[in-house]
């Protein structure tokens, strides 16, 4: 305890009161959001599961072998999952405060989780020492609970500040990795320039990330000055070419939107803008879940990246206003997220169908990954209830419809109501407005037709701005608006490279479609799929039916049980 003072002491600097910010646009709070619906039911469910015995105070806290030389990585990613779970639900957490109370007695002596090198780094160690830092951050803005500083600080100081001088020589010639070869946990399978390298490439700039956010409290000039060593690497470093994990890059990038709001430097949004082309192009499967690294196709996808890849997509549609991002964002939800919950509340692993694999289907990889992706799923899904409304000003924006209630600071207070995406209508009840007149931006969704705005029960012309129908007025206790349109189902052609000449995609709206025919079915853009019942789809002429990806947790999307749904045709 007495280095975690002293760490303290040297390495803290007061918060500014006002935060520099790339955008203006903020989301609504999680505390202003009662989430309801489908996704308050998967909050929930993974809140359930993250207060099971292995998170639990006795058994969350792992020695180096039982973490697989992960220090840190489980108890932060549940620390994460249990504050934003909570804050989501409204539900206060049984073991969180004990989980807490716990942390100094499972550090070493200096400071920091795991053993302590003299002459190497390892970067496994950095991964998850920068989740304890993003778990106790998080905490410390829900909870403004003060003896947690001093653990950042600690952490920051006895470990990361200490590599100054290394992050620089991190090795990025890509011939450096080309032995690599990981399974689903990683492993440090190397040491080279002092570097004990993982087979989760890149995981050191997940470590970045954590450190960024401890930036954010600590303002410490020694802590700015090993960021911007570590974020240097990482922006000469080819992703491509080094293969690296698409979940370290993705957090990487998130990392950089982080710095930019702390700083107001605008070159970080355009960076990890560039690095989501990289990703969107070579790291993001048919169905919008990922490659586990970057270029190897045969492997398969990891819901830490997918929630990364959400949270990054609307992000970055903050930060720029433009519109793919919010399109990426949704199909990311439906098709990829939806996917990977499980029936317990967990999240798992798939397939990457494609050429590759020699597979059009899609797979159960991992029934769970309940040491990752999880607890990570404790991230994800109270960040898809945050980003269901923005403000700026007197502008509200709804980039995704949910079913919720929201109370804006400016003393706006609705209900939505919708069933969206399976029907194309939502409905918003005004409960209160102190704040004068409004422009309520709702969001045109990729897919649709017939756009149509009823305020009051008649139909209200609206403007159009970028991929929002805008509606403005003072809006009154007891209003109605009324947005519908009409989801088209669409065959397109294959959306990447793994694939084969003339294989296809279905979607209805944002739902991607898929097929339990049991042969191999093969179509074109000229065939006709027409809705038969809720989410359910025909193909014109033949008894061959499309449901969507989405599922509820279906028990039926786990190992042996014969799931598998074809996607490419």
């Amino acid at each position: 305890m007495l280095s975690i003072l002293a760490a303290w002491m040297f390495g803290c600097i007061c918060e500014p009161d006002n935060e520099n910010s790339a955008a203006k646009i903020q989301p609504v709070p999680l505390e202003r959001i009662v989430t309801k619906g489908e996704l308050a039911l998967r909050i929930e469910k993974n809140f359930d599961r993250l207060e099971e015995g292995k998170y639990r105070p006795d058994s969350v806290f792992l020695t180096e072998e039982q973490s697989g030389g992960w220090p840190g990585d489980t108890e932060g990613r549940t620390i994460l999952g249990l504050t934003l779970d909570a804050r989501a639900s409204k539900r206060e957490p049984v073991y969180l405060q004990e989980i807490i109370e716990r942390i100094p007695r499972h550090l070493n002596r200096e400071g920091y989780m795991g053993p302590i090198y003299e002459d190497a780094v390892n970067e496994q160690q950095l991964s998850g020492n920068g989740w304890m830092l993003r778990g106790l951050c998080e905490y410390y803005e829900w909870k403004k609970d003060e003896k947690v500083l001093p653990l950042i600080a600690s952490i920051v100081n006895n470990l990361f500040v200490k590599g100054k001088g290394f992050y620089r020589k991190y090795p990025i010639d890509p011939d450096a990795w080309k032995s690599m070869k990981g399974a689903e946990a990683g492993s440090i399978q190397k040491t080279a320039d002092g570097w004990m390298l993982s087979s989760d490439i890149g995981h050191v700039f997940v470590g970045m990330a954590g450190a960024i956010h401890a930036y954010k409290h600590l303002r410490s000039e020694a802590l700015k000055e090993v960021i911007e060593e570590m974020m240097s690497r990482f922006l000469e470093t080819d992703l491509v070419g080094i293969r690296a994990q698409t979940h370290a890059a993705l957090t990487a990038c998130r990392g950089l939107i982080r710095y930019a709001e702390i700083t107001g430097e605008r070159k970080y949004v355009d960076e990890a803008a560039k690095r989501w082309q990289w990703y969107r192009q070579n790291g993001m499967t048919e169905n919008y879940e990922n490659y586990n690294w970057f270029g190897r196709l045969d492997t398969w996808t990891e819901a830490c990246a997918v929630i990364d890849s959400y949270i990054l997509a609307v992000q970055l549609w903050q930060h720029t206003r433009e519109a793919q991002y919010l399109h990426d964002a949704e199909l990311i939800y439906y098709n990829a997220i939806c996917h990977l919950q499980r029936h317990n509340g967990g999240f798992g692993c798939d397939n990457c169908p494609g050429k590759a694999t020699q597979d059009s289907c899609l797979k159960v990889h991992i029934p769970e990954a309940h040491w990752c992706c999880t607890m990570r799923g404790g991230e994800g899904l109270p960040r898809v209830a945050e980003y269901s409304c923005f403000a700026e000003g007197s502008d509200v924006y709804i980039p995704f419809f949910h079913e919720n209630e929201l109370s804006l600071p400016a003393g706006l207070r609705m209900r939505q109501h919708t069933a969206w995406p399976f029907e194309g209508k939502v409905r918003f009840v005004i409960e209160e407005n102190t704040a004068g007149a409004i422009a309520l931006h709702l969001r045109i969704p990729l897919r649709t037709t017939r756009h149509r705005l009823r305020y009051n029960g008649k139909e209200y012309p609206f403007d159009r701005e970028k991929q929002f129908a805008v509606l403005k007025r003072k809006f009154n206790a007891g209003d109605e608006i009324e947005w519908t349109f009409d989801p088209v189902v669409e065959i397109s052609g294959a959306r990447t490279g793994n694939t084969e000449q003339g294989q296809v995609e279905v979607f209805y709206g944002p739902l991607m479609l898929g097929c339990e025919h049991g042969e191999a079915v093969k179509l074109t853009e000229k065939d006709s799929i027409i809705p038969v019942g809720t989410a359910s789809f025909k193909l014109e002429g033949k008894e061959i039916y499309f449901t969507p990806l989405y599922h509820l947790m279906d028990p039926a999307v786990w190992n042996n049980t014969g799931y598998k749904k074809q996607i490419l045709f």
